[in-house]
């Protein structure tokens, strides 16, 4: 059964991610170093002892359309009230709608462990969170009083509606329209599918934001608005009124996160309500709806990250418990009676070791993208514009290399069981299965590559990649002046893999300065994953720096291992991303 990892995630946060550092500062207002550690504790504890036991009855039974109702597996209603009344879905939120201001770095901590207990019913207050951030940001204020104190609360849900069965990611071909009315109002009329909680009973509205287009938009994304879409319209105290012309017409049979209705939404049939159309209200300006949904999407970028260091995690817990009870052969060395644990054995370690090592650096990656945002908030003029473009360097990697190591780790657990783990009773496959949504939904990591070359290796004219390449080789430095055995040699190994780094970075600047367009995005994937394992280099070196200071060597171990046995890859995805162009162009005539 998952425990969370309570002490783990506060040293990251504190240590690699510099949380510390802020509350020193006091940049993290009235925050103490004291009310982290409680809350942690508190979200460790709901996510061990009420999230991860109602985990298998989700993935067994998943969610139900009977009758045009959705349900959701049993306990689960429950449990997302308890959530609720714990306040965590206002963790982050202004504080004037009801929300608790933290820092984003607390959230990001929260969401690991409740993903790592459920990630299927995780889904559902993640959406809610992300919403009630696009609202904030960018609703009038006569919307945010009707239904933001609502949503930062939990009392009601809400999901985010993009995707149409022919636009999934070029969004400028979609259908779904909008009319104005009179009032102020307007009617919607299509449909989307793949809507994350998109239905259910377990809380009395639902707050969809739906991306449609007005009959006079210009073509594009750039004639795409959005709209704050109720699932019932409210009346004038505040209280869910009549049905909205909206409803879930089907819930999608998929292979993982069974418990989280997916559904495909129907918009404006006549089905519902005396005129066809549901009702929706404008949220920012007409025409400028994709910007407002970006501010939900890109967080929601790093939640999804976060989802799979919450796989990582679950999924090598659950793989070190099986190897030590697991007895089989006898390893090199044993002497005990019978048969050694399976722990025991070389290749099953090395295994395992792999898995805690992707495990931590994804971690260290995605808390660090968050102490970047909570820093672009709380600073002014040039520093906030730093670090402002510091999270959006990071997104797409914490989002990308994140979900990879999710899915690959997964693996790792299911062949750390051998033929048990393809057993569904075992519980080692519903990790894989979960997984592997996260590296396809809210931008599929292929895009985020795309993002990554061709947006963020430029800001500030490629000065703002320069300079964090330049204190990844200050944290090598100060492995190189450390007197612990072994471990000064290993930034030599992190010497290397940030010079492969920074010569991909440099070409990759390059070819973008000539317009060559081709040849960049043909190496962007293998550049994430270079960025993504040379991070994950960088940070468990730094982890082993704080932890050198209590005279401890654990991470120092893991920092070893790490860069003898998986940042060697840098120099092999250097070379794709400068040679591979040729290749792949002319391999491309075997697809036919």
């Amino acid at each position: 059964m998952y425990k969370a990892p309570v002490d783990e995630i506060a040293f990251t946060l504190k240590h690699v991610a510099n949380m510390g550092d802020a509350l020193d500062k006091g940049l993290l207002g009235d925050l103490s170093d004291d009310l982290v550690d409680a809350i942690l504790q508190e979200a460790g504890r709901f996510a061990t002892d009420e999230v991860a036991p109602l985990a298998e009855v989700g993935d067994r039974q998943g969610a139900r359309l009977l009758d045009g109702k959705v349900t959701v597996p049993d306990g689960w209603a429950d449990l997302y009230r308890h959530w609720a009344e714990g306040g965590w879905n206002a963790l982050t939120a202004p504080e004037e709608f009801g929300g608790q201001a933290l820092p984003y770095m607390l959230n990001v901590a929260a969401l690991e462990m409740w993903n790592s207990g459920s990630m299927a019913f995780a889904l559902g207050p993640t959406l809610t969170m992300g919403a009630s951030e696009a609202l904030s940001a960018h609703g009038a204020s006569e919307l945010k009083e009707k239904f933001l104190h609502k949503m930062v609360s939990g009392e009601w849900t809400a999901t985010m509606n993009l995707t149409e069965p022919h636009a999934g990611s070029d969004l400028g071909v979609m259908k779904t329209r909008a009319e104005r009315r009179d009032d102020g109002t307007y009617r919607i009329f299509g449909q989307k599918i793949f809507i994350t909680w998109g239905d259910h009973e377990i809380t009395d509205n639902i707050v969809h934001l739906v991306l449609a287009r007005l009959p006079d938009a210009p073509a594009g994304t750039r004639g795409i608005s959005l709209f704050l879409v109720p699932k019932y319209i409210l009346n004038d105290d505040g209280t869910p009124g009549a049905r909205n012309d909206l409803y879930c017409h089907s819930l999608e049979h998929k292979l993982g996160i069974h418990g989280s209705p997916t559904c495909t939404m129907i918009y404006g049939d006549g089905k519902f309500g005396d005129e066809a159309g549901a009702v929706g209200y404008l949220i920012g300006e007409e025409n400028r709806g994709l910007a407002c949904m970006f501010t939900m999407m890109n967080n929601a970028r790093l939640a999804v990250g976060m989802q799979g260091v919450a796989i990582c995690e679950a999924a090598t817990q659950k793989a070190v418990e099986y190897a030590r009870d697991r007895t089989q052969g006898k390893a090199p060395g044993w002497s005990g009676s019978g048969m050694s644990p399976i722990i025991e054995h070389p290749d099953v370690a090395r295994t395992l070791v792999t898995m805690k090592a992707l495990t931590q650096g994804s971690r260290a990656i995605c808390y660090s993208c968050a102490n970047a945002i909570d820093l672009s908030h709380r600073m002014e003029g040039s520093d906030a514009a730093h670090w402002t473009e510091r999270a959006a360097l990071l997104t797409p990697i914490a989002k990308s290399f994140a979900t990879d190591c999710g899915v690959d780790v997964a693996s790792l657990g299911i062949q750390v069981h051998g033929g048990m783990g393809f057993i569904e009773e075992t519980g080692a496959a519903r990790y894989w299965r979960d997984a592997r949504i996260a590296p396809i939904y809210e931008g599929t990591n292929g895009i985020q590559a795309i993002d990554l070359v061709t947006r963020k290796l430029p800001l500030s004219n490629g000065d703002q990649v320069r300079g964090f390449i330049a204190e990844l080789k200050d944290i090598a430095s100060a492995v190189r002046a450390s007197n612990r055995d072994g471990f000064a040699e290993t930034a030599n190994r992190l010497d290397a893999s940030i010079a492969d780094l920074e010569a991909a970075t440099d070409w990759l600047l390059m070819q973008l300065s000539k317009g060559d367009q081709t040849a960049a995005l043909s190496g962007a994937t293998p550049y994430l994953r270079l960025f993504g394992l040379t991070l994950t280099g960088a940070y468990l070196a730094k982890g082993g720096l704080a932890e050198e200071e209590h005279g401890r060597d654990h991470r120092i171990a893991l920092c070893r291992f790490a860069a003898e046995n998986l940042i060697a890859e840098t120099a092999a995805l250097k070379d794709r991303v400068i040679n591979g162009e040729a290749s792949l162009a002319a391999a491309r005539a075997v697809l036919g």
